[in-house]
């Protein structure tokens, strides 16, 4: 009984392992291989040529000037918003987190409607625009509105979980040692979300420069002004220039190929840094006191049970230096949570275990 068990469980599996490569040879590696095979259909002279034309030149320029523009854009909105989402509770916030993940529910192609319906000449400030000589439909600046509004919950969306998973122990620790915000952020919370920070970074770029649906809207597809590789590669093939249509998109096939290997790269560094142990000598001091780099989004609740120890000293330290009046961290006690007694805050960071520390801080501040 057994052993048949056995045998259909691996039936089960090759069944199910073969489905899965089949799948991704039709719908992967069949047609990556399809579009470089069309675009040395001529050989390598006819594929130079056709990414060395003029208007080839230009798609590629534009491409990239949207990706320069809307991913730092994007990196800024990023950081701000998880920062406020994973730190601060206001009013608005659920909104925020709606808003954020808009993108991801509306079709590029509306977003692009509503950018014509807004900007174009029959438009809410169309009539404005004109009269002051402004264009952003069919020109460039609406090409890079477009591509930040598709773009703009990648980074977002990679940093909030990292963030609530790294919680305000090590922020509120390094504080009280008497680092400002900058200090803080730079040697607290950035080793913590540098991998998810840079994930974020990569998928958004990879999607600004394959963006193809709101930008053919916003674009009016004049070549060699507001085409992007995608509008080019398109405009090629609707002309029968096949080979040069696959050249051009054989360039944003290897684009895909290499997010896809520093997907991988950036993956496996967080693996290492999550599976390295913390030295104690990194608590030792104020100045030294950086924690561990963070998981990226896969595995983060791993995270806070493995540095949880190394947490708990550091802040222990902090308040015995404060108790002992190594450093004076009263002024800026008014900015924690629960500072309205000294106590209040010792038990928030330490825990209810660390109460004696909590009075010893306590007749500190009082004298």
């Amino acid at each position: 009984m057994s052993k048949s068990a056995n045998r259909s469980d691996v039936w089960l599996k090759s069944g199910l392992l073969a489905l899965a490569l089949g799948f991704v040879l039709l719908c992967l590696l069949l047609p990556l291989a399809l579009v470089f095979h069309q675009a040395f259909s001529k050989g390598l002279p006819a594929y130079l040529a056709a990414l060395q034309e003029p208007a080839a030149l230009s798609a590629i320029q534009l491409t990239l000037l949207a990706a320069v523009i809307a991913v730092p854009l994007n990196l800024m909105f990023g950081i701000s918003a998880s920062w406020a989402i994973a730190r601060f509770d206001f009013r608005g916030k659920s909104l925020l987190i709606a808003l954020i993940d808009l993108p991801f529910s509306v079709s590029p192609v509306i977003a692009g409607l509503i950018y014509v319906l807004v900007f174009g000449a029959q438009g809410w400030f169309g009539p404005w625009l004109n009269e002051h000589d402004i264009k952003i439909i069919f020109a460039i600046p609406g090409i890079v509105l477009a591509t930040v509004f598709v773009t703009f919950p990648f980074v977002a969306r990679e940093l909030i979980p990292l963030m609530q998973a790294q919680g305000k122990d090590e922020e509120e620790a390094a504080i009280l040692l008497g680092a400002n915000g900058w200090q803080c952020f730079w040697h607290i919370t950035l080793p913590g979300i540098r991998w998810g920070l840079l994930y974020g970074v990569l998928l958004c770029n990879a999607r600004a420069m394959g963006e193809f649906g709101a930008v053919s809207v916003v674009s009016g597809h004049i070549r060699g002004y507001t085409n992007t590789l995608p509008l080019h590669a398109e405009i090629l093939y609707n002309e029968y220039q096949f080979a040069a249509s696959f050249a051009v998109a054989s360039r944003l096939a290897l684009l895909a190929l290499v997010t896809l290997a520093a997907r991988s790269l950036l993956q496996w560094f967080s693996h290492r840094d999550r599976a390295a142990p913390v030295p104690h000598e990194q608590y030792a001091h104020p100045a030294s006191a950086t924690p561990a780099g963070l998981d990226t989004a896969v595995n983060v609740d791993d995270r806070r049970s493995k540095t949880e120890a190394s947490r708990r000293s550091l802040l222990s330290q902090a308040m015995a230096w404060l108790a002992a009046g190594v450093l004076d961290a009263a002024p800026r006690m008014d900015a924690l949570p629960g500072a309205g007694s000294l106590p209040g805050v010792a038990e928030s960071l330490a825990g209810s275990s660390n109460a004696s520390t909590s009075r010893e801080l306590h007749e500190h501040r009082s004298s």
